[in-house]
């Protein structure tokens, strides 16, 4: 495995692992790295206020932007807080929202995915965690202004991809993007947790593989802040250019050919 300066290969488990890895960067510090003027807004306006999902307006440089992020927390009670970076319903509702103010506004949106999954508990279900999530699809993929997401750790799931339909997606190296956990895969196929690094490898879910495939824009190969501000800066500006109806078709063309 990779140790902590990336001197060694990883395979895809390894990477599994080191994105799951205590000390990460999560959302905060990338919000705290890139954005100035943050003002974190809260609630769904519906049911309450999910901490899993922080999210609201500041300064990329210049440019006003809206910013959503998925928090893990770092340290147990900061885990705790924000459930393990995994959210209920009010969670994705309260993404959408910030989004639809975004639009209202002409911001573009950042969105910071760090998530093994969103929460599978029962009030989440009672909450409508499926429909909230299908209701982020449906909205981001109409949504006039440009969406950038950045896998900046786990991307687990639907609970990802709520907040990955995007105009361009990019990914850190030593991320992670699947509809399942390598150990769900493993368990579902074969009945065996132990079979983790065999089902990682068929599900190519490394930024270089997803790349290579299409389906992801960028890989990111370190966390220097200003250049990725400055590239995140750069690719806004190139975004905001677009007709609001061309970007609409590009990004339904984006998905309509992910994979092929």
């Amino acid at each position: 495995m990779q140790d902590i300066n990336g001197e060694t290969d990883m395979n895809d488990y390894d990477i599994v692992l080191r994105a799951r890895m205590e000390g990460r960067l999560t959302a905060k510090d990338y919000i705290d790295g890139l954005i100035t003027d943050f003002m974190e807004l809260h609630g769904d306006r519906l049911y309450g206020d999910d901490r899993a999902v922080i999210g609201g307006i500041g300064f990329l440089e210049d440019m006003p932007v809206t910013v959503i992020g998925i928090e893990k927390g770092k340290d147990t009670a900061g885990r705790i807080e924000h459930n393990f970076g995994s959210a209920n319903p009010e969670g994705y509702r309260k993404a959408l929202r910030l989004m639809k103010q975004a639009e209202k506004f002409k911001r573009p949106v950042l969105c910071l995915v760090d998530t093994a999954g969103a929460f599978c508990g029962i009030e989440a279900e009672e909450h409508g965690q499926g429909r909230a999530i299908a209701d982020n699809l449906y909205e981001m993929s109409a949504l006039r202004t440009p969406v950038l997401s950045i896998l900046i750790g786990e991307g687990g799931s639907g609970g990802a991809l709520a907040l990955s339909h995007a105009d361009r997606i990019w990914m850190m190296k030593d991320a992670y993007f699947s509809v399942v956990s390598p150990e769900s895969c493993a368990n579902i196929l074969w009945k065996d947790t132990g079979k983790a690094p065999m089902a990682a490898e068929a599900l190519m879910l490394t930024a270089e593989k997803l790349h290579a495939a299409g389906l992801i824009d960028r890989v990111i190969e370190d966390n220097d802040m200003k250049k990725l501000s400055d590239d995140i800066y750069r690719q806004f500006k190139g975004l905001t250019t677009i007709d609001p109806d061309v970007l609409i078709e590009d990004r339904y063309q984006k998905f309509r050919k992910a994979g092929y």
